[in-house]
């Protein structure tokens, strides 16, 4: 089954996602690029609000758009993984060191925070086999996304659907999570699904009118219904005969 991940840009955007039941809630903040990220203290604070709702989602959250060099990025993801989150969401363009960069997180995953890899679709070649997925797990990374820098364009503009199969196989074959984001729409829901992915990520579907406008709760419940029809459960087993 793929889950979906809701991205919310502060604390009073949460209580308009909850009622939805998103797999993923993910901490970003739109107005400041692609990755913009929260507060580390705000991201704190909504890890101690949520920690004993029943049954409530996984946590992520972003550690900002910086440069692809390890002095940059490694502080960056240690502040963010020192919140609590589930996961903590570091973008790779290509520009830069991107590999010295994965190299260098590879201590931070083996003390056992789960890293994702938000890997941009309109900046790297549209092959996985250009991407640096096995270099990911090697590092130990919990998991990879196929998402976009700009969003004046979605996902499937960039790459057709057979490529970002590729890209799910690819990830899954090294045994890492994989998601897809990057301006997707309710249409794009079912053709997406079909390729299995881990995971679906939304924001401008989830909000009223651009990405950087508030959460608009029939938006939500739109991206909800969608992702239901998309993804039933699975069928209980038939009793063994003796």
């Amino acid at each position: 089954m793929t889950g979906w991940l809701a991205s919310v840009a502060d604390a009073a955007e949460i209580a308009l996602i909850l009622p939805a039941a998103p797999d993923i809630l993910d901490l970003k903040n739109p107005g400041a690029g692609a990755l913009g990220a929260w507060d580390a203290v705000d991201i704190a604070a909504a890890v101690r609000d949520l920690a004993n709702l029943p049954g409530r989602p996984k946590l992520s959250a972003t550690v900002g758009d910086h440069p692809m060099r390890p002095d940059a990025l490694v502080p960056a993801v240690r502040r963010v993984a020192a919140t609590g989150v589930d996961f903590v969401k570091i973008g790779f363009p290509p520009e830069g060191a991107p590999e010295k960069c994965i190299d260098a997180l590879a201590p931070l995953a083996a003390e056992g925070t789960a890293l994702i890899a938000v890997l941009f679709a309109d900046l790297w070649p549209s092959d996985p086999c250009c991407l640096p997925i096995d270099r990911l797990a090697a590092a130990g990374f919990r998991g990879a996304m196929l998402d976009t820098a700009g969003k004046r364009h979605g996902l499937r503009h960039h790459w057709q659907d057979a490529q970002l199969g590729a890209f799910i196989s690819c990830t899954k074959a090294h045994r890492l999570l994989t998601g897809l984001a990057g301006s997707l729409r309710v249409a794009d829901i079912p053709a997406l699904t079909a390729l299995s992915p881990d995971y679906l990520g939304f924001r401008g579907a989830l909000c009223d009118g651009e990405r950087t406008a508030g959460i608009d709760p029939q938006a939500v419940s739109r991206v909800a219904a969608a992702m239901a029809r998309s993804t039933p459960p699975p069928r209980p087993s038939a009793p063994s005969r003796s």
